[in-house]
């Protein structure tokens, strides 16, 4: 039986605009940056300026310096109705951009837990990136705490945060925030669908779920499940998932939102494995949980599918979302097993634990039947992409412009992607005894580039492609920092988001 729950729920703190302090706020939230004689006040609407100074030398007085995302809490004066200033660093003015708002917005955030209504001046620096890291630093996933470990009452979130701003009523800041919010609500979205244990995120609870998002937002869905994938010939997608006793789903979700003709086609496609035990060729026990993560490509796609219809972006986007769990068992596939991709090309399996690219091959292939300008695929796909370009940093690979493109756009809104080469000589490597093709080269080098070397095998011709790889990205291991916690990070959404805003901008 299903556990989907509503598929509208608020993931973060209420987001406001005001024009000035009210009564029910607790912390006055403001700006610090690094100077040669000490920190300086960032200057925003709704302060006094000698309000400010005072608190300047206060700040000060307790060590405060301005670096980035340092944080430094005061009884507030006087002469302001809140109970406590919270500063946090911007570091060196020269430097603020809109990823150092968001970063600094989410450390403040991240340091309110317990507090109710939280104002900032941060929002005349830049309104959408403060807006939506406080929203993303106050994020926590805390379905599965219990009664006797749920957060008390003053470990609980950030609830409300508001913005000020001169002129809250006017339709450019309106329409600022209201983008910021759907953005941070989708980033927030794939994080809890990655934070969600496999337990209760198997494929058809998956599709279910992306069926619910999909049908609230207006777009159209299709669900396939194990027969109707057998009748297709989606070899890759079974061959993964015969190992599991929970069957695996491909699922289409279609916003059209184009308002011309000619308007641009894009296909989304995302791995979604939701779990990843490597199947016979068995990963270390040491970090297996991690694999949770393993459908964090997926869950992008389905929050930026969902995103584009509540923007109301001039395109049409088919999201194509393949579902699977790698288990080993005596029904799994086996190193040495052959099977037919969607479309006809069969692959030796040589390693069962390089999956994502099997199931991602039929999606893209059938994706590309419907003749998409663009194609973005996105996964959690290769520890390679890890050690070539650590943990947060995605790599871009596909057709030379537009993988330039996604990946400049990329750096632009703070998820930094890195353009990758795909050598021609690496071709030569999957090259099968038996088959079309094996899903793995027989040596470690450039593991990442022969992963995108084997996908670009199922990209049509003419078609503009761009895979993300973003194994490490996709998953925080570590400690949170900026406006990202623990677990599912929400990596490449806004990424991805901002290449379809783009594209309807500019072809």
């Amino acid at each position: 039986m299903s556990t989907t729950p509503s598929p509208i729920r608020p993931l973060g703190p209420d987001l406001a605009l005001t024009g000035s302090l009210g009564k029910r706020v607790d912390v006055l939230v403001i700006g610090l940056t690094t100077g040669s004689d000490g920190p300086e006040a960032v200057l925003g609407f709704g302060v006094d300026e000698d309000v400010l100074a005072g608190l300047l030398d206060d700040l000060q007085a307790v060590g405060a310096t301005g670096k980035a995302e340092e944080l430094t809490r005061i009884p507030a004066p006087a002469e302001l109705p809140v109970g406590s200033v919270l500063a946090v660093g911007l570091g060196a003015a020269d430097r603020i951009d809109a990823e150092q708002v968001r970063k600094s917005a989410g450390a403040a955030a991240r340091s309110l837990a317990g507090v109710g209504t939280a104002a900032t001046t941060l929002s005349s620096v830049d309104l959408g990136a403060a807006a939506e890291g406080f929203f993303l630093g106050a994020y926590s996933f805390t379905e599965f705490k219990s009664s006797l470990s749920a957060p008390s009452a003053d470990a609980q979130p950030l609830a409300r945060v508001e913005l000020l701003v001169e002129s809250p009523r006017t339709k450019e800041p309106k329409a600022t925030l209201a983008r910021a919010a759907a953005i941070a609500q989708a980033v927030a979205t794939a994080r809890e669908f990655v934070n969600m244990p496999p337990s209760h995120l198997y494929p058809a609870e998956f599709a279910d779920r992306a069926r619910a998002l999909g049908v609230a937002a207006g777009l159209t869905v299709k669900v396939l499940d194990e027969k109707a994938l057998a009748r297709g010939g989606y070899g890759g997608i079974l061959g993964v998932g015969k190992g599991s006793s929970r069957q695996p789903r491909l699922v289409q979700m279609t916003y059209s939102g184009a308002k011309r003709r000619g308007a641009k086609k894009v296909a989304l496609v995302g791995k979604g494995v939701t779990f990843d035990t490597g199947g016979i060729s068995l990963k270390p026990g040491a970090g297996m949980e991690n694999m949770t993560s393993d459908m964090g490509g997926a869950a992008a796609v389905i929050a930026t599918v969902v995103l584009a219809a509540k923007l109301g972006l001039p395109l049409d986007v088919t999201a194509w979302v393949p579902m699977a769990e790698n288990m080993p068992s005596s029904t799994a596939q086996r190193p040495g097993d052959v099977l037919t991709q969607y479309g006809g090309i069969t692959v030796e399996v040589i390693n069962t634990d390089a999956e994502g690219r099997l199931i991602l091959a039929d999606a893209m292939a059938r994706a590309c039947e419907d003749n998409p300008d663009y194609l973005i695929d996105t996964a959690t796909l290769t520890g390679a992409q890890m050690v070539a370009l650590g943990n947060r940093t995605p790599g871009v690979m596909g057709t030379d412009e537009f993988r330039d493109r996604v990946a400049t756009i990329s750096q632009q809104v703070g998820e930094n992607g890195w353009a990758m080469p795909m050598p021609a000589e690496l071709r030569a490597d999957l090259n099968s005894r038996v088959a079309d093709l094996v899903n793995v080269a027989n040596h470690r080098w450039g593991g990442m580039l022969v992963a995108g070397i084997y996908l670009k095998e199922f990209v049509a011709d003419g078609v503009q492609w761009a895979h993300i790889d973003v194994a490490g990205p996709a998953f925080n291991t570590g400690g949170p920092f900026g406006y990202t916690g623990k677990g599912g990070t929400g990596v490449p959404v806004r990424t991805m988001v901002s290449v379809l805003e783009d594209i309807a901008a500019n072809g």
